[in-house]
């Protein structure tokens, strides 16, 4: 095992750098400019039971040191991820990949997970009940222990491998929604997801998202992500895959340091889809500087 390798849920992975789900699409468009098979693994698309169109337009705004987003989780629901999407991503990454599942109801993450677990590609299930933008599931299962407890069981029922309870950082008390979902057999949390926030157009007066509000992200929230990070990580005896803002060698580190196993990128693929590879190719020098042998150590 090289220097970077790192275990997560009993997978061992190359290294800790995965592009998170909603800003690497299924991969393959990505495979069009760099081998793919350089990253630990990725998230892709968040995908539900249904397919949807997402919300209205625009739905990406600018802001300082971030973005804003309210896609909505546009997908093309999980039959069509299985058919057509799975089959052209395994030509170009040939690693076990984390997928990423959203829905509105228990049954609807019953439904996804159990069809996606089935899938030989698949190594984690990263179960999103922390997404923003989507009204009447998402975020309102992350927001409530109870909930949220609620949807891991359900998932854990029907499922074989991994499952990572992937939370929202909207809420008063972080550690008591990781402890909810480990008590209810979550293999790993990832956290962060985006941090609810809003723009207004002084010309029309009016919000940019046509969504009126969305998700936060980019290098503005890292130190909110790394303190959410480090307080559950003193708190769950299971993997964490932290993320919000990551774009640098040092970012991972830092993250890793807080008790991170792995690390997602998001905003940052946006900015440049060569961050994942810039990353990895920078960490062992980032790693000589302070006197890191191999990533396991931290």
């Amino acid at each position: 095992m090289g220097r970077l390798s790192v275990d997560l849920c009993g997978i061992e992975i190359d290294n800790p750098v995965i592009p998170a789900s909603g800003t690497f699409g299924f991969g393959y468009e990505f495979a069009e400019i760099y081998d793919i098979n350089c990253l630990g693994t990725f998230s892709f698309k968040g995908t539900t039971k249904d397919p949807r169109f997402g919300n209205p337009t625009p739905r990406i705004a600018e802001c300082s040191s971030g973005m804003l987003n309210a896609v909505g989780l546009q997908n093309p629901g999980v039959e069509k991820v299985i058919e057509e999407e799975l089959p052209k991503l395994k030509e170009v990454f040939h690693k076990p990949v984390m997928a990423n599942i959203s829905g509105f109801s228990v049954d609807d993450y019953v439904y996804t997970s159990e069809k996606l677990d089935k899938e030989e590609q698949v190594g984690w299930l990263e179960i999103n009940i922390s997404c923003p933008n989507v009204h009447g599931g998402g975020m309102s299962f992350g927001t409530d222990p109870e909930a949220a407890a609620s949807v891991m069981k359900a998932v854990k029922e029907v499922t074989t491998k991994p499952v990572i309870a992937k939370l929202t950082p909207n809420v008063t008390d972080i550690v008591s929604m990781a402890k909810a979902c480990v008590d209810a057999g979550a293999d790993a949390i990832s956290l962060i997801n985006t941090m609810l926030g809003m723009r207004i157009d002084l010309k029309t007066r009016k919000p940019l998202l046509a969504n009126t509000t969305g998700g936060l992200s980019g290098p503005a929230i890292f130190p909110v992500a790394l303190r959410m990070v480090y307080q559950v990580a003193q708190a769950v005896d299971v993997p964490i895959i932290g993320m919000g803002g990551v774009s640098s060698a040092e970012d991972v580190l830092e993250m890793m340091m807080a008790g991170a196993t792995a690390v997602q990128v998001g905003a940052a693929n946006l900015v440049d889809p060569m961050a994942c590879p810039k990353i990895i190719e920078a960490l062992p020098e980032a790693m000589d500087r302070y006197g890191i042998e191999t990533l396991k150590e931290i």
